[in-house]
């Protein structure tokens, strides 16, 4: 398979657990329950739960707890996606090629779907029977509050709301997508390790190396789609990162320094690998695929 095809697998695993949920009944208001199902059934790459399932899967993880680890970031990313989209935030119309949830539903629809999605990831992870040890599970649960709260999303996209309209240095740009889109991507890397037992050490820091990297070279890589992607093709507004005054690796770098950062952080991330002692062609795969997408 291709990496396109292994994504798609691991998007269809994965929308079949969310599916299976929401189609139970459930104790709430069914406009808040469409609004919030909307949201996280929205189409998108689940690169993160990919993540979860890929690094599980070659540490030997069990499959049915990567559904959990999985369903769980992506309800903290489906989140955040619809909170950035509010009129206080980025106030787009467009997510993925479809009406943002404000849009679809209203705005208090969409910061109650938004705030069922986060608290759903905790459910998930804390209901679930997992096959390694509850310390694990706590870690797991541990790893997701720290990646998604003030020390990681929520602390980077303050951060970038701060230094909007203001001239900020390359150094200050990486801290800000470190925390707002890098801490979420190495926490996919770690909940697929903790989902599988006994892994040593020296293979969880190569990994979060390669997540380091990974996650850098997908912001980046975002920049230049603002710029040269297509709106049909990306699903949102082009330029939108220029309109709203975004500080970007191409408005520091210039677009052609911006594309040689990309792919010195990809060669980074290989680099990375090669300190795993496991089959990590599908994990190269990604890193190549990264910088080569045009949405």
């Amino acid at each position: 398979m291709n990496i396109l095809e292994h994504i798609s697998t691991a998007q269809n695993r994965l929308d079949s657990y969310i599916s299976n949920y929401f189609s139970i009944p459930l104790d709430t208001d069914d406009t808040v329950k469409s609004a919030t199902f909307y949201s996280i059934n929205n189409g998108g790459k689940r690169l993160r739960p990919f993540l979860v399932y890929t690094v599980g899967k070659l540490l030997g993880a069990k499959e049915s707890d990567l559904d959990v680890a999985a369903a769980a970031i992506e309800c903290i990313h489906s989140y955040s996606l619809v909170h950035d989209d509010l009129p206080a935030m980025d106030d787009d119309d467009l997510r993925r090629g479809k009406p943002t949830c404000h849009i679809a539903y209203d705005e208090a629809q969409a910061i109650l779907a938004g705030d069922a999605l986060q608290t759903l990831a905790f459910e998930f992870l804390s209901v679930h029977e997992f096959s390694v040890p509850a310390k694990q599970q706590i870690k797991m649960i541990n790893a997701l509050a720290v990646a998604s709260g003030l020390q990681g999303m929520v602390g980077g996209q303050a951060l970038d709301i701060a230094a909007t309209d203001k001239s900020i240095t390359l150094i200050e740009l990486e801290r800000i997508h470190r925390l707002k889109t890098g801490a979420l991507l190495k926490c996919a890397i770690q909940l697929g390790a903790l989902c599988a037992p006994d892994v040593e050490e020296s293979i969880i820091a190569a990994l979060e190396k390669y997540g380091r990297n990974l996650g850098l070279a997908f912001q980046v890589q975002d920049d230049i789609l603002d710029i040269e992607g297509d709106t049909a093709v990306l699903g949102k507004p082009q330029g939108s990162d220029l309109d709203n005054h975004k500080s970007t690796y191409p408005a520091l770098l210039g677009l052609n320094g911006a594309k040689q950062k990309a792919h010195q952080l990809v060669a980074d991330a290989l680099l990375a690998l090669d300190e795993i002692p496991h089959n990590t062609d599908v994990l190269a795969e990604l890193a190549k695929y990264i910088i080569e997408r045009d949405h």
